[in-house]
């Protein structure tokens, strides 16, 4: 099975999780384009990079989510990053250097997220309503959210999409417990 991005559930609402994610590093790349293409563009470099395609020639197991996201500053409306997690126990400094200079590392620490799951293929449509669902119960149990939000694809885009599993996660301005 493919390995998870790691947290702890804080506390369970009626539609949605409050949770806290452990550090952990990205691969990054930085894509220009609407959000139907965004994660296609994307992912060759950043499977090309765990598939040997580093300074290292050393493979990195694939985990899950796959995660396209609109920066809290973002000036741009269609700048989406496009994120696979390194496995657990990754660490900036001890992962080799991509070849490809579109793809970057970045270290994220422990966050206070909130996360709400659905099914279905996590089109641009799909995904803003269940943002702004989520948006909205959050704002209900007074939680303080970024305007950052993080689209988390857990399923193969070959899998139906009536079983694909996906979550918005957006990070809450919450001290870390």
């Amino acid at each position: 099975m493919t390995e998870r991005q790691e947290y702890t559930v804080l506390r369970t609402y009626q539609d949605f999780e409050l949770r806290q994610y452990l550090p952990c590093v990205l691969a990054e790349v930085r894509v220009s384009a609407k959000y139907s293409t965004a994660t296609n563009r994307a992912f060759s470099p950043l499977f090309n990079y765990i598939s040997k395609g580093n300074k290292a020639s050393q493979a990195i197991a694939m985990t899950a989510p796959v995660i396209a996201t609109q920066k809290a500053d973002n000036v741009e409306p269609n700048d989406w990053y496009v994120s696979f997690v390194m496995p657990s126990g990754s660490r900036f400094g001890h992962l080799p250097h991509p070849n490809d200079p579109q793809v970057k590392l970045r270290e994220l620490d422990s966050e206070i997220c909130v996360a709400k799951s659905f099914r279905g293929r996590a089109t641009d449509e799909l995904s803003r309503k269940v943002t702004e669902e989520l948006r909205q119960s959050a704002a209900n149990a007074n939680l303080a959210l970024s305007n950052e939000t993080r689209i988390c694809r857990f399923d193969p885009p070959f899998k139906p999409g009536f079983l694909q599993y996906n979550e918005i996660v957006i990070p809450a301005y919450l001290d870390v417990v």
